[in-house]
């Protein structure tokens, strides 16, 4: 049974925690002890019914002020599917919180209020699945039982998201009316929209086919150098570390970046033992034929499939932090393993989250907007473009007096994304 893995966003009060709320209660996923403190929760705050929203509202505060601050994660399964569900926040000073729910999601569930139809916010959130290059994107229009179920009120907002969808260069996205308060059309159709002839939410999410994304070119970077020098390994030297993408097998003749020097691997270890191959995802000691400073960070490629490397580096980047990035700034930027001290040579321009054009001539960007950007790095950085190979393309700007993330970057060096 494969796993999906999506994410709810939009506006503050679009009903996302509801909407994910009615999805575990109707497809009866909360357990009797839950489902007995729900009703309970319920009452001290003097609710009609229960309150499906608090189910993912973990944060005192949350429940206090009803909305949601942090990302919280739910699981849950049916007959058909395993699922892992990230409820994003909708207020703007918490859309980094949401970049990061977003950041390993499959699919994501954009919802719209039927009364105020498409945000600044629902923009921003899909300027985020855009650059993210999530596979599928739902538009769910929620509080349709608030319009009278207007289809008029339906087809309105699908034909301005169809806009947006087609800038952003959007290829598969779904509308779907729904009443996440009142059920309709989560769990099963509903008899109150007789004009619409679809399937109902979960079915959709049980049903669709996520394209997995073969990222074929070979990358292994080197977490950790074991030597052991004990009596019985005097000789022992292995690289740890996890394949990024591709395959590498015994005897593939590679190459050592930054450093650019060619070698083959001798041996590969999984789990204490000898494989003949390694494959995306594994945890792999790697062992090569020639005796080479290799060091936390380098990375192993194949011959003839080198990715990209240099010291200026242009990137979109979600900004994270109140204080302004301005030309000049001094970082630390780290791309997995790799943590480079980095400036910020250019801010090329912003998008703009209303219009989705580009703003040049700008001085900062602030908390929660997204620029083009360009870096210049301390050393040499070994990298793919984030479209062609996104674990490879992406990276964090840290800031070196508190060490806090400031900035979510997005490798981009050949052509612009928006």
């Amino acid at each position: 049974m494969n796993i999906l893995r999506f994410i709810t966003a939009g506006s503050v009060d679009d009903g996302k925690s509801t909407l994910i709320g009615r999805l575990l209660y109707d497809s009866k996923s909360i357990l009797a002890d839950q489902l007995e403190a729900l009703e309970q929760q319920s009452k001290n705050k003097n609710d009609d019914g229960i309150d499906l929203a608090i189910i993912t509202d973990g944060l005192r505060a949350e429940r206090e002020q009803g909305i949601t601050i942090d990302v919280a994660y739910r699981y849950f399964a049916t007959p058909k599917r395993k699922f892992i569900i990230a409820d994003a926040p909708g207020h703007t000073q918490y859309t980094r919180n949401m970049i990061t729910g977003a950041s390993n999601s499959e699919l994501i569930i954009i919802l719209v209020d039927a009364r105020n139809g498409v945000t600044e916010q629902t923009r921003r959130h899909s300027i985020i699945a855009s650059l993210l290059n999530i596979p599928e994107v739902v538009v769910a229009v929620n509080k349709m039982d608030l319009v009278g179920y207007s289809e008029e009120v339906f087809n309105n907002i699908k034909q301005e998201y169809e806009e947006i969808a087609k800038r952003l260069g959007l290829k598969s996205v779904h509308y779907f009316p729904i009443s996440a308060f009142v059920g309709d059309n989560i769990v099963n159709t509903t008899e109150a929209m007789p004009w619409y002839k679809g399937n109902s939410l979960l079915d959709f999410l049980e049903t669709v086919e996520i394209s997995k994304d073969n990222y074929d070119q070979p990358r292994f970077q080197v977490q950790y150098v074991i030597r052991p020098q004990t009596e019985a390994l005097h000789d022992y030297r292995g690289y740890a570390g996890e394949v990024i993408s591709g395959t590498y097998r015994k005897g593939d003749a590679i190459i050592v970046e930054p450093e650019g020097i060619s070698t083959k691997l001798s041996k590969i270890e999984y789990n204490g033992e000898e494989v003949a191959e390694a494959k995306a995802g594994d945890p792999v000691v790697l062992h090569i034929e020639d005796d080479i400073d290799i060091s936390r960070g380098d990375y192993f490629a194949k011959q003839g499939a080198e990715p990209q490397q240099g010291q200026d580096i242009e990137a979109i980047v979600c900004w994270m932090d109140k204080r302004e990035l301005r030309e000049g700034n001094k970082y630390l930027l780290q791309q997995r393993s790799k943590l480079v001290k980095a400036i910020v040579k250019e801010i090329e321009y912003k998008i703009d989250v209303n219009t989705l054009n580009q703003t040049e001539g700008v001085e900062s960007v602030k908390l929660n907007e997204i620029a083009k950007i360009r870096l210049k790095t301390a050393s040499p950085l070994v990298y793919d473009t984030f479209q062609s190979n996104p674990p490879m393309g992406s990276a964090i700007l840290i800031d070196e007096t508190s060490n806090a993330t400031v900035g979510a970057v997005m490798i981009d060096a050949n052509n612009k994304i928006l």
